[in-house]
């Protein structure tokens, strides 16, 4: 029902972001056009949780204290975990564009990675199996690298049809299964479509809808956080 929500009252909001948006490539359209920061994963402290995504996870809009990531760290941190939560997250940036920039993000000491990824595949409205290709890639590298993996779904705007929606949003509950992987299946859940916690495009959280998101998914790492505590020597 909350996917429904955000698909009907986003759709308005989702048309003015593509026609301010510029193109990555002729033809292309991306949610958001910030330009990616200087440095992303540029850190020596460690252990890392990587929160690799898109203008969701770079905070759009937001200063860098306020966007997701960070404010997970400060959550960890708070509890008393030693974690060093880095925000590799480049608006514009389809899965495919996370995929070519992956095995650097992924770099170091990396123990958990967030993968927040579709926004942009699905505005441009992407092949929803090209999508599952790269996913499925991000995901295989940081397995094979022993990187526990957070997958976060996304969903596609509604004018693209059913058909798409629907193939869009299976790609993820696949995925996690097939790798059986952690899953949330929307990032922005308790968020979309609410006004009082988006910015004035109704797609990106404001301040307060950043702290739901991080909430969310520090509830999400819990199983993952659990389990490197078991295996910690």
């Amino acid at each position: 029902m909350l996917a429904l929500r955000w698909r009907a009252a986003g759709t308005v909001a989702l048309c003015a972001t593509l026609v301010g948006c510029a193109a990555d490539e002729p033809g292309e359209r991306s949610l958001a056009s910030t330009p990616p920061p200087a440095e992303i994963a540029a850190t020596d402290r460690g252990p890392l949780i990587v929160a690799l995504g898109d203008s969701l996870t770079a905070g759009l809009g937001l200063h860098a204290d306020q966007a997701y990531p960070a404010l997970l760290h400060r959550r960890l941190s708070d509890e008393g975990y030693d974690f060093t939560v880095v925000n590799a997250g480049v608006s514009g940036d389809t899965s495919a564009a996370a995929l070519r920039r992956a095995e650097w993000a992924l770099a170091g000491d990396v123990r958990i990675v967030i993968v927040a990824l579709g926004g942009n595949d699905g505005l441009r409205g992407l092949p929803a199996d090209q999508m599952k290709q790269n996913l499925s890639e991000i995901v295989s590298m940081a397995r094979e690298r022993g990187i526990a993996v957070l997958l976060a779904g996304m969903e596609a705007p509604p004018n693209y049809g059913s058909t798409y929606t629907t193939q869009f949003r299976q790609v993820f509950t696949d995925l996690a299964h097939d790798f059986d992987v952690a899953f949330m299946p929307f990032l922005l859940v308790g968020v979309a479509a609410d006004p009082a916690l988006n910015q004035p495009d109704g797609i990106h959280p404001n301040p307060d809808g950043a702290l739901i998101v991080a909430a969310r998914v520090r509830e999400a790492l819990e199983p993952l956080l659990l389990a490197l505590a078991a295996d910690a020597p």
